[in-house]
């Protein structure tokens, strides 16, 4: 399984990673996996936030980091979203526990801080990078959704498997 494409953007503001996710979203096709990997603030959620509501979600995303999993119905015949959280999950037998494959005949999987994990899922994934551009380790992390901070950022999408071929993103 090779590398199919990769793509770097630039994201100014959270307008600009909702249009991303409205890009990926009209690429999407039940059992579509997608990995978001990126520091405690990078703009993993509020990218879901996005991708939820470009699919006709209209239910209120948030992180299951508690819950590990939350499954988002579409109100009508679209698909549905399964959110994962991974970061308190540390193998593949643990993500595969969720039963996330049960999902996937009629929703897309998004799971953050799933690189490591998450690629037993499929053949053919995307993985989505989300790195705040300036940043240090040690200052105060702030998401897109903090109304006081909107650090740009820089999206590496990465295609992985046959599915994500020639795909193109804006």
């Amino acid at each position: 399984m090779g590398v199919a494409v990769r793509t770097e953007i630039e994201l100014t503001d959270v307008a600009a990673t909702h249009r991303l996710a409205r890009s990926v979203a009209h690429q999407l096709h039940a059992g579509d996996v997608m990995i978001l990997t990126g520091e405690l603030g990078a703009g993993k959620t509020t990218f879901t936030q996005g991708l939820a509501s470009a699919l006709g979600i209209t239910a209120s995303i948030t992180s299951p980091t508690f819950v590990l999993a939350r499954h988002h119905k579409h109100p009508g015949d679209g698909l549905n979203l399964v959110h994962v959280d991974a970061y308190r999950i540390t193998s593949a037998d643990e993500l595969a526990s969720l039963d996330l494959e049960s999902w996937l005949d009629d929703s897309v999987v998004v799971v953050e801080w799933g690189r490591g994990t998450a690629e037993a899922l499929t053949d053919a994934y995307l993985d989505i990078e989300l790195i705040r551009r300036g940043a240090t380790s040690d200052e105060l992390i702030t998401d897109f959704s903090d109304d006081e901070v909107e650090e740009p950022r820089t999206a590496i999408i990465t295609g992985h498997g046959q599915r994500w071929e020639g795909i193109q993103l804006t």
